[in-house]
């Protein structure tokens, strides 16, 4: 069983009072069926499941009423087992994008507030895409509609480093004590640092689909960990062609299948061009779109200036493209390649492994992705925010790269950057503005977020009392 971060975000949305439905998106393969029946299990007397992709009858219990009476009801029919007892039973709607009527009646759930409710679904950005007539119609007839405000929407990620940590042995206190030397700038002991190296080299090449770290930990074969991406990939693809429109349908899965030539580039922006000759942005954004929506890509965007606000400042149009996990990269890579990573080569494919990890960690971390180039030559790997400022993160130990480094330090009136995080073979340690780390160590940045901003209290009284003396 492998330990997942989700957990916790499970425990603390049954624990609030008067809590939504649950609706948990993800990439396929996550690993959001398994963590959820293990959690309702755990925390419920009742369980009642229900996977609308490989039980379509039970469609037929949604459609229509959306009284909870009259939908448990239903159920109760087509699973004379099932126990439906208020205040301890967990209701499972899984591949709940098969089943819009059932997200619909997340509202009556909530209403009625007897039954929690946990709703799973791998492609719910995408559900309806290709049918964009039927979707209009709905949409104008009130039905299928999204119950906004009444359910609770999470994302699931595949495992991250830290993860995939536990699931070696890796003990929290041994991470710690990392994340220490990475705070307090210190060399780490050689023999720990080169523990997390290779443990670090294996997360590349096995990635964070639970169901090939399961193969890897249960075999140890790169060969068995191979096979089940090459399953996933095909799912993938058969999703492309079931979920979109006919007139889609190839593109999507030219775009899927340019991402290592875009990626060999020296100039790794996403080039239409690359897919075909004479491919066109009106013929491919939606596309793109697409693949984004179903979790299997994330677009990193350049900034028109390397200062925050980030996304205030991103160029929508130039971007490139990297797969959510690194192991899905790596499925779409030469044979040999893991390999070649095994044994400490992450600078094949001109830098595109060690700049698909970075992306893994920052979105896995929840970040969104951000880089910085201008003609010239001057370009940053990724760019973050860090205790108010933007912060590079270089992920390529090159020459050229110091030069750009280089550049922008010594330029802070034009450039604004004062601090630079960059990521390679070494340990820790500083020299004046750069922070040399382990590539392993970027699964510790840490981000701000609303929830840890705490707002000083007004003197309402004494602004109402200065108001009146005006």
């Amino acid at each position: 069983m492998l330990k997942r971060k989700i957990e916790e975000t499970l425990l603390q949305w049954k624990n609030k009072p008067d809590h939504n439905p649950l609706v948990i998106k993800g990439v396929r393969q996550c690993g959001k069926t398994f963590i959820v029946q293990q959690f309702a299990r755990q925390y419920y007397e009742s369980v009642v499941y229900v996977n609308f992709a490989l039980e379509a009858e039970k469609i037929m219990a949604f459609i229509g009423s959306k009284d909870v009476n009259t939908i448990i009801l239903n159920l109760s029919t087509l699973m004379p087992q099932a126990k439906f007892i208020p205040g301890k039973t967990c209701i499972i709607l899984d591949e709940i994008q098969d089943c819009p009527d059932a997200r619909t009646s997340l509202k009556s759930f909530k209403l009625d507030n007897r039954f929690d409710v946990i709703a799973t679904g791998s492609l719910l950005g995408v559900k309806g895409y290709g049918d964009k007539k039927k979707k209009e119609e709905n949409r104008k007839l009130g039905k299928n509609s999204v119950p906004v405000g009444y359910e609770t929407i999470i994302s699931m990620c595949p495992l991250d480093f830290e993860e995939f940590l536990w699931a070696n042995g890796i003990s929290e206190e041994a991470i710690d004590a990392v994340h220490r030397c990475f705070l307090q700038e210190k060399p780490i002991p050689e023999g720990v640092h080169h523990a997390f190296k290779q443990l670090f080299y294996r997360y590349v090449v096995v990635g964070g689909l639970p169901a090939a770290v399961n193969r890897f930990l249960e075999t140890n074969h790169m060969g068995q960990v191979a096979e089940v991406y090459k399953s996933i990939i095909d799912e993938y693809e058969d999703d492309m062609v079931k979920y979109a429109d006919d007139a889609d349908k190839p593109h999507i899965r030219e775009c899927f299948e340019s991402i290592p030539a875009q990626l060999a580039k020296e100039n790794k922006k996403f080039q239409y061009a690359t897919i075909k000759k004479g491919a066109r942005a009106s013929q491919y954004l939606g596309s793109i779109q697409w693949l984004e929506d179903a979790g299997i890509i994330r677009r990193c965007y350049n900034t028109h200036i390397p200062e925050l606000p980030l996304a205030g400042n991103r160029n929508d149009d130039v971007f490139k493209v990297y797969p959510t996990d690194i192991g899905i990269l790596m499925a779409m890579l030469d044979f040999g390649t893991r390999a070649d990573v095994l044994q400490g080569n992450l600078f094949g494919y001109k830098g595109a492994i060690f700049e698909g990890i970075m992306a893994d960690f920052l979105y896995k971390k929840g970040q969104n992705l951000y880089y910085y180039q201008k003609d010239g030559g001057l370009e940053l790997d990724f760019l973050i925010r860090q205790g108010g400022e933007c912060v590079p993160c270089e992920v390529k130990a090159k020459t050229s790269k110091a030069k750009s480094v280089k550049t922008v330090l010594n330029h802070p009136e034009k450039y604004h950057i004062s601090h630079v995080l960059k990521f390679g073979d070494y340990n820790v340690g500083r020299d004046g503005a750069i922070l040399t780390v382990p590539s392993y160590m970027g699964f510790l940045l840490e981000f701000e977020g609303v929830e840890d901003i705490e707002l000083p209290l007004l003197d309402i009284d004494e602004v109402n009392r200065l108001a009146k003396q005006m």
